[in-house]
């Protein structure tokens, strides 16, 4: 799969891409250095399998190349850091999911 491109609209507070000319987007909340995932939204248009795999790997890795912490506080993020364990890594310290 090429490489996703990730928006970070700071005015919205949330990461976006477009597929297939379909807003995909994960609205966020920042706090010191933390950053709180709180709500991801894919429309049902996009159908590409992994897509949503794909587009939460690529937020994640945009916030740990900004040296930020994550708190998933989506349940589909939380599940996501919960499977996939090297991104729990990125959890602030106390932060158990």
């Amino acid at each position: 799969m090429n490489e996703m491109e990730i928006n970070d609209n700071s005015f919205l507070r949330q990461f976006e891409t477009k597929m297939d000319g379909h807003l995909a987007k994960i609205e966020y909340s920042s706090q010191e250095r933390k950053v709180f995932l709180t709500k991801l939204v894919i429309p049902e248009e996009i159908t590409t399998e992994g897509f949503k795999e794909n587009f939460i790997k690529a937020v994640l890795h945009q916030i740990q190349d900004k040296n930020l912490r994550v708190v998933p506080t989506s349940p589909q993020i939380a599940g996501f850091v919960r499977k996939h364990r090297q991104y729990k890594e990125m959890l602030p310290v106390g932060i158990r999911i």
